[in-house]
């Protein structure tokens, strides 16, 4: 594996500047690409590379891209936009990038926006990301100074501005809809779709939102081809490598760049050391805050989107939460629901009453004041607030730790209701 995305992320080590970026072949994609490549080149590449979108959604970039309006006669400006919002709990991935190698994401972004003939680009960055925005200031002013943004660069006819835009810290906002509205000056609440975003987007123009380390994959498949991209992973499902991690009472937590496809087992045990000392696996999430449950017996499930889909989850951010056996799952899922019903829009009845009502009945389970009947009430919100039922997919989201912990541990919350207290 030639530069993977992480080669030059370094702890303690400053990220290159653009100088050092270029020595390492930085911007080369850009150069091939302004002096030989088409927009529909580039997008069929994309596609044929098998990206899938890292975000969560796990949709094919290529494919998403090639929805927006192309030719003279599309509506303009376009816009692209990286989503770097990154609130997921136990989701820390693309920060990683950002503060390593920003210059990484500006050339993802330049040839991205190029292959749908956007104008205007916006890095929508989560507000305590202070280092990261830092560096992209510095970063996207190299990049203006040097012709690689704003007109005619390289000689190319092709314009390209860029904004850092920094949000105001609300889990809504990394949902894509809710987030253009949050950069038109508006409440950060969901729109209905359709129109998608890549007809009707940002102030109503045609756009495309893709996740950061989705991004900084495109200058790899634009140097080295979709064959060689998709030669990296170890499943069919989707090309490329994959920035998975692991927090929780494992001996070394962290992230760490692999083949798509590896299984929890080589996660857990080989790259996290496995469970720290008097510790025992008890569960986890395998790609943030809002996946179900995986448990001892998901071991050598492949994490990529469609094994962990078909073992009962999925596979979302691949940043996994490991919950031990001295963690209490009644007070684990409670934690969870108190974010989410904390960071509801409000937009849409069952989110915005729904939520805090599991949140309070699990905080009663907690406290030893649960009766038999809520176990009723938990089974019905996993049900009332699943997908289908709310206006967006935060509440669906928010159920899913909520429905896999009433089925793997079950008993943990009849030992609450019983007994009148946490036995943990």
């Amino acid at each position: 594996m030639e530069r993977p995305l992480t080669e030059y992320i370094q702890p303690g080590r400053p990220p290159l500047d653009l100088k050092g970026y270029e020595m390492t072949g930085g911007y080369a994609a850009v150069r091939k690409v302004l002096r030989g490549m088409s927009p529909a080149e580039v997008q069929q590449q994309v596609r044929d590379s098998n990206l899938k979108g890292r975000g969560g959604a796990g949709f094919n970039t290529g494919m998403k891209w090639s929805f927006v309006p192309m030719g003279r006669d599309a509506p303009g400006p376009k816009y692209l936009i990286a989503n770097a919002d990154e609130m997921e709990p136990g989701t820390f991935k693309d920060r990683l990038l950002m503060e390593g190698n920003p210059h990484q994401l500006i050339e993802g972004m330049i040839l991205s926006a190029y292959a749908i003939q956007a104008s205007v680009s916006y890095i929508f960055l989560r507000w305590a990301y202070r280092q990261a925005a830092q560096l992209l200031r510095k970063s996207m002013e190299e990049a203006y100074a040097a012709g690689y943004l704003g007109r005619n660069i390289l000689g190319s006819g092709y314009n390209l501005d860029m904004h850092l835009h920094t949000g105001v810290g609300r889990y809504m906002c990394g949902e894509e809809t809710a987030l253009l509205n949050a950069l038109e000056g508006k409440r950060a609440t969901p729109r209905a779709k359709p129109p998608f975003p890549q007809v009707s987007g940002l102030f109503g123009k045609p756009t495309i939102v893709n996740n950061v380390e989705t991004l900084c994959c495109i200058p790899h498949i634009v140097n080295k081809g979709a064959a060689w991209f998709k030669g990296l992973s170890y499943s069919e499902d989707s090309g490329g490598t994959k920035i998975y991690g692991a927090s929780g009472k494992v001996k070394r937590p962290g992230a760490w760049e692999l083949p798509m496809g590896v299984t929890l087992r080589q996660l857990l045990e080989e790259h996290a050391g496995g469970m720290k000392d008097g510790f025992t696996l008890k569960g986890v999430l395998p790609g943030g805050a809002s996946t179900d449950f995986l448990t001892i017996d998901h071991l050598d499930v492949k994490m990529d989107y469609t094994s962990v889909a078909a073992a009962g989850s999925r596979l979302g951010t691949g940043t996994m939460v490991v919950m031990d056996d001295a963690t209490c799952p009644v007070g684990f899922v409670h934690n969870l629901q108190h974010f989410f019903a904390q960071e509801s829009c409000g937009w849409c009845t069952p989110c915005r009453e729904g939520l805090p009502w599991v949140e309070k009945i699990l905080l009663s389970i907690e406290r030893g004041e649960g009766r038999e009947e809520d176990m009723q009430l938990l089974h019905m919100h996993t049900r009332l607030l699943g997908p289908g039922n709310t206006f967006c997919a935060l509440a669906p989201g928010a159920m899913e730790p909520l429905q896999s912990a009433l089925k793997y541990f079950g008993e943990d919350f009849q030992r609450h209701i019983k007994n009148k207290k946490c036995p943990y």
